[in-house]
């Protein structure tokens, strides 16, 4: 759905010194099976740097070492874990990073709090939060916007918010964090059929789940997804917006 989570950690790499410890919350790609590129992207950012990945994909996090032992990247550790409760010993790390998290959690004061028990005092926060609601999509048909309606209204009754990027500097700074820079970027080259199957699929899952109980809302927006998929190619840009705190 966008460029990679490797491209997305770009803001970070100029914030890496050599000696640090490095924690990537998240580091498998939502659908797929992931490819290691997020934390071999990190861990060769200079050297010595020792990078750990972190995600609750267990066949994700398999196949990810996998690719950095491939790509000889020997300063990287995978683990499964949840955001919610770190499996890391507290002040253990001097640099957090969490890519698509936030947005995908009901308690983000939660996660937050993790991350800030986790960090080194004047360890640094380092975050890549979506905002759906400023994402540019062209052509944006009557069907393109029923199923991203539909969509975000599954993804707030997951418990997420896929807006969650226009609210979390605010989130930063009640969690205790400061000196906290934000900025909003869009990542081009998203590929637009691929958002629609993603949403037509999620969309689907949703309605296969609910049995007898179908919601008509859902099972409106799943079929505008599938007219979207079928409708020819268009463009993406997603925003994101890039945080940046200290502990």
């Amino acid at each position: 759905m966008s460029e990679g989570q490797a491209g997305h950690a770009n803001f970070v790499l100029p914030l890496l010194r050599p000696g640090m410890r490095v924690l990537a919350v998240g580091c498998v790609p939502r659908r797929g099976r992931g490819d290691g590129r997020l934390v071999a992207s990190l861990g060769t950012a200079t050297h010595p740097l020792h990078v750990v990945g972190l995600d609750t994909n267990v066949d994700g996090l398999r196949a990810a070492r996998r690719a950095s032992e491939l790509a000889a990247v020997s300063t990287t550790d995978f683990a499964a874990s949840r955001a919610s409760e770190l499996a890391v010993r507290s002040e253990s790390f001097d640099v957090v990073y969490a890519h698509a998290v936030l947005d995908r959690v009901p308690e983000p004061a939660v996660v937050l709090a993790e991350f800030a028990r986790v960090l080194t005092p004047g360890g640094l926060l380092a975050l890549s939060t979506p905002d759906w609601g400023r994402t540019r999509v062209k052509p944006r048909t009557a069907n393109v916007d029923a199923a991203l309606r539909g969509w975000s209204m599954l993804r707030r009754r997951e418990g997420g918010d896929p807006a969650a990027g226009r609210h979390v500097e605010d989130w930063v700074r009640q969690a205790g964090f400061r000196d906290i820079r934000s900025r909003a970027r869009f990542h081009g080259g998203a590929d637009y059929r691929q958002l629609a199957r993603t949403i037509e699929s999620e969309l689907g899952e949703a309605l296969r789940g609910s049995g007898e109980s179908m919601d008509p809302q859902l099972a409106s927006a799943a079929r505008s997804a599938w007219m979207w998929v079928r409708g020819g190619q268009g463009e993406v840009s997603q925003c994101w917006v890039e945080t940046v705190a200290v502990r």
